[in-house]
């Protein structure tokens, strides 16, 4: 009997055990008041659990304020732990109250020998009253919402724990038998051993938090100081380095993880204030920058971040640069598409040199012109090639040039379709209705620019039939005539197609290829 899978219902038992003995000896009143002291002495240590529990979560919640990233869902994972151990242990303390409400001295406790207020409470013949089943359901209310609360994998003993001590299975006496849980523990005992059992009850939930929200924290802070954390980093006395000088950069290590974020940041680039959202963003606690390298040499940023710690501002200071290179001895210029330029459309190019910003960069060349920064348009004329001249001056005054030819092209051929349809082979097969709704196109393909080509007029023919000539895009009425007077499997023809580009109606396309539509109907 005095057995048990855990120390509460050890001491459980055990108090089972030392009640059989007091009805036997007719109830020493010793022995209550030992009892009542064991119920005092759990309630004062249930006291200073209370106040530890309660500065923790005070201490979390300054915490959350200062890294909300780090902090904030364990300060909300807790204040669930709190509220649903404050309900529990609201709910105890109501039923201890009432208790003792006609007690003229709760000190007293050798007059508690009586089972009448639980017994009358909980019980009515081998049945529960709606208290007894109320008290049932709020011990087993708790342990699930904790359950809910706390994950398996990383909280596997308290869970166990949990089920251990607010468990209201069925209890086996010391004569084997199975009993009801409230019945072993609340029926016919004397009344300051039941309300010494709800202390302990209390205890069991004070104590559960207490664990619960050290092990929250303690887990929260070894995942922010783990090694996965961590990157490696150069330190380096200078951006730049020339031939023949020694490396002195050093590797060191540290901690970037997202939930290290400053609470506010006071940067400044060769003394400009940098703006947040503008100059930088903050990702995965890195200040990622994304200013301008700005001009050929070194730059330096300097400032500070700030970082919350026990509700005050910590600084740390910002002392790094970047160096953008100068000193190039050609130019970069490459075409955006390939390396030909083509007649009819805008051929977008970049064109630059390196170490020289783009507001010092000219380029010239027939046809080009310049959008902004690096980027410039080519519209080529006539002529097998075009080049372009690309200049600029260094820091020290010396001037840099280079020229870049390009191969002029035109407009490759284009291909007629029927309702967006080239044909497999050549030919395209549809029924003569579909023909008669269809518009004839043309289109370029494998062209690398998307352009849209506007068909203004071709030549229909059917065989026997006299050829007729369309304007616009669909069968006029004398083409769907002869259309009506051909065979089915007959071939009908589409040729002499008249395009033009869209927003560029001046320039003339090659003869585009002929559709042939074979009919099935």
């Amino acid at each position: 009997m005095a057995g048990g899978s855990s120390p509460r219902q050890k001491m459980i038992n055990l108090m089972y055990l030392v009640f059989i003995a007091m009805l036997a000896l007719n109830m020493s009143k010793e022995v209550l008041s030992a009892f009542g002291l064991l119920d005092k002495k759990i309630e004062e240590a249930n006291t200073a659990t209370t106040e530890r529990n309660q500065a923790f979560m005070a201490n979390l919640a300054q915490k959350a304020i200062d890294a909300p990233e780090q902090y904030a869902a364990v300060k909300e994972n807790g204040s669930k732990v709190a509220q649903i151990s404050a309900e529990l242990d609201a709910y105890i303390q109501s039923l201890k109250t009432a208790a003792k409400a006609d007690l003229e001295d709760t000190s007293d406790y050798e007059v508690m020998d009586k089972p009448d207020h639980f017994n009358n409470l909980f019980f009515t013949g081998e049945n529960y009253k709606p208290e007894g089943q109320e008290f049932i359901d709020k011990m087993n209310e708790y342990r699930t919402k904790m359950m809910a609360v706390l994950p398996a994998e990383s909280f596997p003993n308290v869970r166990k724990a949990i089920e251990q001590n607010f468990s209201t299975s069925q209890v086996e006496d010391r004569d084997g038998k199975k009993r009801e849980w409230l019945n072993y523990n609340y029926e016919g005992f004397p009344l300051i051993a039941s309300l010494t059992k709800l202390t302990q009850i209390q205890a069991d939930i004070k104590t559960t938090e207490s664990e619960v929200l050290q092990k929250m924290l303690a887990g929260q802070q070894a995942s922010a100081l783990s090694m996965n954390n961590y990157n490696t980093f150069m330190d380096v006395p200078k951006s730049a380095f020339y031939p023949g000088e020694v490396f002195n950069g050093a590797i060191l290590l540290g901690r970037t993880d997202a939930s290290t974020v400053p609470q506010r940041e006071d940067l400044k680039l060769d003394g400009r204030k940098l703006e947040k959202g503008k100059d930088y963003d903050i990702e995965g606690g890195r200040i990622v920058l994304k200013v301008s390298a700005g001009s050929p040499g070194d730059h330096k940023i300097e400032g500070f971040l700030y970082y919350g710690e026990g509700g005050k501002e910590i600084e740390v200071p910002v002392n790094t640069g970047f160096a953008t290179i100068s000193k190039p001895n050609s130019a970069v210029i490459a075409a955006d598409k390939m390396n030909v330029v083509y007649q009819g459309v805008v051929n977008p190019m970049t064109i630059s040199i390196p170490g020289i910003p783009d507001n010092k960069v000219t380029a010239s060349g027939a046809g080009l012109s310049k959008v902004s920064g690096s980027k410039y348009n080519m519209t080529p004329g006539q002529g097998r090639t075009v080049t372009i001249t690309a200049s600029g001056t260094l820091p020290d005054g010396q001037r840099v040039s280079s020229n870049s030819e390009f191969r002029v092209k035109g407009i490759p051929r284009p291909t007629g379709t029927i309702r967006g349809e080239d044909g497999d082979g050549g030919v395209v097969r549809m029924q003569r209705q579909g023909l008669e709704k269809s518009s004839v196109g043309a289109v370029l393909p494998d062209f690398d620019f998307d352009l849209k080509l506007n068909v203004t007029g071709f030549s229909f023919k059917v065989s026997g039939q006299p050829t007729v000539k369309v304007n616009g895009a669909r069968l006029n009425g004398q083409a769907t005539s002869a259309l009506k007077r051909a065979k089915r499997g007959e071939t009908v023809q589409i040729f002499d197609i008249t395009a033009n580009i869209s927003g560029n109606s001046g320039y003339k396309l090659k003869k585009i290829s002929p559709v042939f539509i074979e009919l099935t109907n």
